[in-house]
């Protein structure tokens, strides 16, 4: 099966309320590669790349987000796959 790889931009309340963590955990439980990061006006960046039906449902979870989170815009992107496996968190851009 192709994977497929997008990247997406959440925006709304979501630094300060877990989103990195919680994109984390649920990536890896997705068996996802790529890598989130908070960014400097507020939003959260995240590249998402493996299963198109894993992908599509990490898409639609970033709709909710953890708990504390109030997310106002998921867009989204094709992109490049990343260089390595896994799931990471990056410094914030």
């Amino acid at each position: 099966m192709a994977e497929k790889t997008i990247h997406v931009r959440i925006e709304g309340r979501v630094q300060g309320v877990w989103f990195r963590a919680w994109t984390m955990q649920e990536a890896r439980e997705r068996a996802l590669s790529g890598w989130v990061r908070n960014c400097s006006g507020g939003s959260v960046e995240a590249l998402f790349s493996g299963a198109p039906d894993a992908v599509d449902a990490m898409v639609e979870a970033c709709w909710s987000g953890p708990p504390a989170a109030r997310v106002d815009n998921v867009a989204t992107s094709p992109a490049n796959p990343p260089d390595d496996a896994g799931f990471q968190g990056l410094p914030t851009k």
